[in-house]
């Protein structure tokens, strides 16, 4: 039997010169095979350095909706490819899944982390999201704690909000902050993971596009920060947004609510119609509370395949 020298280490980013330590390992140790883990994304990114061409990172993106049938309740669906879902083949599933738009509503409020069974598991994703916003950003960003309270206060505005384009001005004056401040900190909760930007589509790879719309990260953050049921409308845009992002680029529509690959798609309930998108081609409607699709109409639990 082979033996292999291998270490597992998780919540890496809790030991002091982690960094450092897995790169003298790296160099003083060739055949040791060393995993490593951390819930911190940004301490994990403001590590990385010291790991350049060492170590290969992996982001692993909260559960899609395909996931959380496995793992949840145990139904085994394929992952489907974008072209597969336009060519309704998730209608084939539909008799695995049994009742996929009431597991997709379950999905949409407790189905995104990998403990979502947990008796607690609104308190303890307040709890993530307090962490997250005023210690992990902070200590990544060299900020005090006073920035930090700004940030949580600003992802709560967000959070009652979404989708809205970001006027940089009106929230430095709700967050009394500067205006010039703002843009670094939606770059940061961006990146620690609960917001989602969407931007316009531009001709340069090298250059990013406006910012047209601001999400929460996923729908499990808008139960837990809405102080009440969370608009229904932007459940659905920010799922959308959030299971496609993975796998394909997304960028705002001139007339519906997403582009892909230069198709359209409007977001809405089972009663929306074909108006947002008469007259153009390669233009979809996705309808939540409905099971089936047809023609260019789609079930938005199918999207939730993708990965």
């Amino acid at each position: 039997m082979l033996k292999v020298n291998a270490k597992l280490l998780d919540e890496i980013h809790k030991y002091p010169e982690w960094s450092r330590t897995l790169k003298n390992m790296y160099d003083n140790y060739p055949d040791l095979k060393v995993v490593f883990t951390g819930s911190s994304v940004l301490d994990i990114l403001k590590g990385s350095s010291d790991l350049s061409r060492r170590a290969l990172l992996c982001h692993l993106q909260g559960l899609s909706f395909r996931e959380y049938l496995q793992l949840f309740h145990g139904i085994t669906v394929p992952v489907l490819s974008l072209k597969e879902i336009l060519s309704h083949k998730s209608r084939e599933l539909k008799p695995i899944i049994g009742y996929p738009v009431k597991f997709f509503k379950e999905y949409l409020q407790k189905g995104y982390y990998p403990f979502g069974n947990d008796k607690d598991y609104m308190p303890h994703l307040k709890q993530i999201i307090m962490q997250t916003m005023e210690s992990d950003i902070p200590v990544y960003a060299n900020m005090n704690v006073a920035t930090g309270r700004k940030l949580l206060k600003l992802l709560t505005i967000i959070a009652g909000s979404v989708p809205f384009k970001p006027n940089f001005l009106g929230l430095a004056k709700l967050i009394e902050a500067s205006k010039n401040n703002i843009a670094d900190y939606f770059y940061y909760i961006e990146k620690a993971g609960m917001i989602a930007q969407l931007r316009e589509k531009t001709e340069s790879f090298l250059v990013l596009g406006k910012v047209e719309k601001v999400y929460l990260d996923n729908p499990n953050l808008a139960f837990c920060l809405s102080e009440k049921e969370p608009d229904v409308g932007n459940l659905r845009e920010t799922v959308f947004f959030n299971q496609m992002r993975v796998n394909n680029k997304v960028y705002r529509s001139d007339k519906g609510d997403f582009n892909i690959n230069n198709m359209t798609f409007e977001v809405g309930g089972k009663s929306k119609t074909q108006k947002q998108i008469e007259g153009l081609k390669n233009a979809y409607i996705v309808k939540d509370d409905i099971e089936y699709g047809y023609q260019n109409v789609l079930p938005l639990w199918a999207f939730g395949l993708n990965y």
